[in-house]
């Protein structure tokens, strides 16, 4: 389980300094995981969401890797990571960032997620509590959870059903088209949120050889997650939690939601956001999770 360096490239900061984020592998045992890291000192898994992959933390690295290890990592399905036909469910994803963390030697750690990435943060903590520092949740919502079918994100049924052999059918060669209702639909803003190169990073990440099938096992496993969350929501998460929405996305929900399943809470909803919260507003984003992990 031994990392290996494939890459590694500098990162400047807004004051200037630069930090070099280096691109690695580790061998889980289950799954191959390729993840960014960067920094020394108290280390902080951040957990990307759909329609992206840990490039969507390289605004954020640098000035958090100035006082603590960044650990970004491409979730099971998604990037440069390993695509096997099952386990998208957020209690297998989290254990397999948590293998990850046992093959740097970490014991403890932040953990920040957002979108899919927040439920595998809610996953990791609840399956292993002892071993995570404190937490933050970046606008979603957790399955299972309270009243969770009528969050701002379910509005569309549609793409949370859309899998299988006709719907792959479809995308294929038009993962682009399919990522923008994403990108474009979830944003306060559309020309204000994911920018043009991310955009074209994305789309040719999903069209990878079965990277659009394991985002689609990720929606396909709700249910499965709603049922793992209900049982871990039974017993609630005693470190400092941090909950981050867009204004113009879930707002209180993901707010009310971890004040469901945690007893330390804090929830801030960032004005004028709407999903995309650090392509959309990194200068209010950023400053609350670099003081959030350094208290």
């Amino acid at each position: 389980m031994d990392p290996v360096t494939s890459a590694s490239s500098p990162a400047t900061s807004g004051a200037g300094a630069t930090a070099p984020i280096a691109s690695r592998f580790a061998d889980t045992g289950v799954v191959r995981l390729h993840y960014l890291t960067a920094g020394q000192g108290d280390p902080v898994l951040l957990l990307h969401g759909y329609a992206q992959t840990s490039h969507m933390w390289r605004p954020l690295i640098p000035t958090l890797a100035k006082t603590h290890t960044v650990i970004a990592p491409d979730l099971r399905g998604f990037g440069e990571s390993g695509k096997p036909d099952g386990g998208y469910d957020k209690k297998t994803m989290a254990q397999d960032v948590h293998a990850l963390v046992k093959s740097l030697g970490l014991q403890r750690v932040g953990v920040a997620g957002h979108d899919i990435g927040l439920m595998v943060a809610y996953a990791y903590a609840a399956q292993y509590p002892a071993e995570v520092e404190r937490i933050a949740l970046m606008d979603a919502f957790l399955p299972g959870v309270g009243d969770w079918t009528k969050v701002w994100l379910l509005r569309d049924l549609w793409h949370f059903h859309f899998y299988g052999k006709t719907p792959l059918a479809l995308v294929e060669g038009r993962e682009r088209i399919y990522l923008e209702h994403f990108w474009n639909d979830f944003a306060a803003d559309p020309a204000r949120s994911v920018a043009e190169a991310d955009r074209q990073r994305y789309a040719a990440a999903y069209a990878q050889p079965g990277a659009m099938k394991a985002g689609f096992e990720v929606f396909r496993a709700f249910e499965q997650d709603a049922r793992d969350f209900a049982g871990f929501a039974r017993t609630r998460l005693t470190m400092p939690m941090l909950v981050l929405t867009g204004e113009k996305a879930s707002g209180e929900f993901l707010i009310a939601q971890g004040r469901l399943v945690a007893e330390q809470v804090e929830g801030v909803v960032i004005a004028g956001s709407g999903h995309w919260l650090m392509d959309e507003a990194p200068a209010q984003v950023i400053p609350k999770l670099v003081d959030f992990f350094q208290r």
